[in-house]
């Protein structure tokens, strides 16, 4: 093996002997005491009322799609401020194209209501 990946390949087996090592202490050593209570579904304390199968409005998803997009911006944006500096003009105005074409976004979706939760 390359040299230069004798350590990773070491990393990667020592991470899944820690892991597997840990699976079976919990499985071997730990407390197993099921009943009929443990076993039930939870959910906020109280019992469910119901079928969980029932359809979600797709504005539930549009709303969870718009939080990961802004979510992943944020991602974004923290590398871009530390490195402000030493990106200089250039830096400053890929952010601004890509602040613009995100809110172009935002504004494409509020203006379709998908922001509007009735």
């Amino acid at each position: 093996m390359d040299q230069g990946y004798a350590g990773v390949a070491f990393m990667m087996v020592l991470g899944m002997l820690v892991a597997g090592g840990m699976l079976a202490m919990a499985i071997f050593i730990g407390p197993s005491k099921p009943s009929k209570v443990k076993g039930a579904p939870f959910e906020c304390g109280t019992e469910s009322v119901g079928t969980t199968r029932q359809r979600f409005s797709v504005r539930f998803y549009l709303v969870a799609l718009l939080f990961i997009v802004f979510d992943i911006e944020v991602v974004f944006l923290y590398p871009w401020a530390v490195l402000y500096r030493q990106l200089g003009m250039f830096g400053l105005l890929e952010m601004v194209v890509f602040m613009a074409i995100l809110a172009v976004g935002l504004a494409y979706v509020w203006r379709k209501g998908a922001l509007e939760w009735e």
